[in-house]
This record gives C-alpha cells, structure tokens and sequence, in this order.
C-alpha cells in the first residue's frame, strides 16, 4: 500500500504538467478560432448573448481536448524511472502530445470548411449561426466538432512498430478515412429521415439540429472505437475500421427506429421533431443514441 501511495505521488507532478498543458491547448485553440473568424466570438457570446455561437465554440473546444487526450493515449511501460520521472523520454512524450494537440487544432478549423460543404451544405451556415443566432445550426455544429475531435484522437492513440514520421502519416490516412465515414453517414441519416434536414435546420427546428448533431457524436464514437489503439497492420486495421462503420450505421438507424416503439411508444419521433419541433424528444433521442455507442466501445 505504501508503495502504491509513493508511486501516486510521484505521477502526480507528472499529471499536473499534462493538466497546465492541456489549459493552454485551450488557449491557443481559441486564440486560432479568434484569427481565422471573421467576427468577434467574445461579443457575439457576452453582448449579444449568441446560443448558437456559443453551441459552435464550445463543441469546437471539447473536439480540440478530445484530439488532446487522444494524443496522450498511450499504453503503459515498463521503464521505470527515479523521481517524479522528469528525464528525457519524458519531455519528448510533452512535446508529441502539444505537437499533435496544435495539429488537431489546424485540423478541425480545416474541417470546418469541408463540413460546411459535405454534410449542411444546403445553406450558409455562417450567415445562421451568426445573423440569425440559428441554435438549431449551432447544435449540428457541436455534434460535427465532437464527432471529428472524436475520430482524430482514434486516429493519433497508441502506438506500433514505427517512426514517428510513419505515424503522422498513419493518423492522417486514417483521420481520412474517418471523415469520409462520417460524410457517409451524414448522407445515410438524411436518406433514412422522413423530413429534409437541411429546410429543417435552416427554418430554425432547434429540436432537428439537436437530433442531428446527437446522432453524428454517436457515429464519432464508433469510428473512435475502430481507429482507436495502436496500429496492428495496414489490413487488419482497415478491415476493422470497415466492419465497426457498418455496425455503426446499422446500430443507430435500428436504434432510431426502437425509440419509436419502445422509449417513447405515444410518440412519432419524425413528426415529434419536424413537426412539433419537440426538443425533449431530440435530446432523448441524442441521449440513447449516444449511450448505445457508449456501450458498443466498451462490449466490443
């Protein structure tokens, strides 16, 4: 026990470095957002009091400290170390993780303009979130940067038998994987929905963007389960990615349609969400359809 209470203390230091590095992660995250936006996200948030600024940011944040604690991810070793472990190794394991963190922030203010155009492509999202303080936009934005914050930080975890250059260029193929999957399933929910998102969203249902963006966080977490761990093979790895995006896809529709006839039996969840434009109903929806992958990353 004594030994066990020695070797939290001396993790503890080592922790708290990654606590302070994460904070400034943060920081500069929203030091970039600030350079590439066109408007001030400090007024629209505090004067104008902008829900769906608010909603954008934020999922933009969680997505940069989910690519954070992808790059963390690492499995345990047996080098041991005197002290509280500060030595070489150490400091390099500091850097790889800022340095992909700084990635992961390029990343997704890249993917903010491939999103826009792939997945809510039917109308100016900027002009939504912005002018018309669209709270329904700003929630399918969340769900987006959860979703491609998730799939980043499958695509950087663990390790295998290469260089670091091998795997740069491994997270990077597979992050392109992840977002073809995600478009893909973007695509898929639209086709297997009675209502047309897009008119939805645009027309301001709070409660179909809410739904929307639930749903995407889910297929995030899916395809973090297949991307995430260290790289077994070219085949292997792919062949699973493949298999875990069709249980995906499969899961969530089955699940959209239970919720239906089992959690909400009084209820048609289309015309509860189109029609009523129930958010209750949308949160739920998102709320099981999230715990399901929850489930299926950790059964699986």
């Amino acid at each position: 026990m004594i030994d066990a209470l020695i070797d939290t203390l001396q993790a503890f230091p080592r922790g708290l470095v990654f606590v302070g590095l994460g904070i400034i992660i943060l920081v500069l995250a929203k030091l970039a957002r600030d350079v590439v936006t066109k408007y001030s996200i400090d007024e629209e948030v505090t004067q104008k009091k902008n829900l769906a600024v608010a909603l954008r940011l934020s999922g933009y944040l969680v997505g940069v400290i989910l690519v954070f604690l992808g790059a963390l991810y690492q499995p345990p070793t047996d080098i041991v170390v005197d002290g509280f472990g500060f030595d070489r190794a150490y400091g390099e394991e500091v850097l790889r993780v800022f340095l992909y963190s700084i990635a992961g922030i390029v990343a997704l203010n890249l993917v903010r303009l491939l999103m826009d155009r792939v997945i809510l492509y039917k109308f100016n999202i900027e002009k939504e979130v912005v002018e018309e303080q669209n709270v329904g936009t700003g929630a399918a934005e969340f769900g987006m940067y959860v979703a491609t914050g998730l799939l980043i930080a499958g695509a950087v975890s663990g390790e295998g038998s290469r260089t670091e250059i091998e795997s740069a260029l491994t997270a990077l193929a597979f992050f392109g994987l992840g977002l073809v999957l995600l478009v893909l399933f973007a695509l898929f929910y639209q086709l297997t929905t009675r209502f047309d998102i897009h008119s939805e969203i645009e027309g301001g249902n709070t409660a179909v963007g809410i739904a929307f963006g639930g749903n995407l966080i889910a297929i995030g977490l899916v395809t973090f389960k297949a991307l995430f761990g260290d790289f077994a093979g070219w085949g292997e790895s792919i062949v699973a990615f493949l298999i875990f995006g069709l249980i995906g896809f499969a899961l969530l529709y089955v699940l959209r349609l239970l919720i239906d006839r089992l959690l909400l039996p009084t209820v048609k969840i289309s015309n509860a969400l189109a029609v009523e434009r129930n958010v209750g109903v949308a949160f739920i929806q998102s709320a099981v359809v999230i715990s399901s992958a929850m489930i299926l990353f950790v059964a699986i």
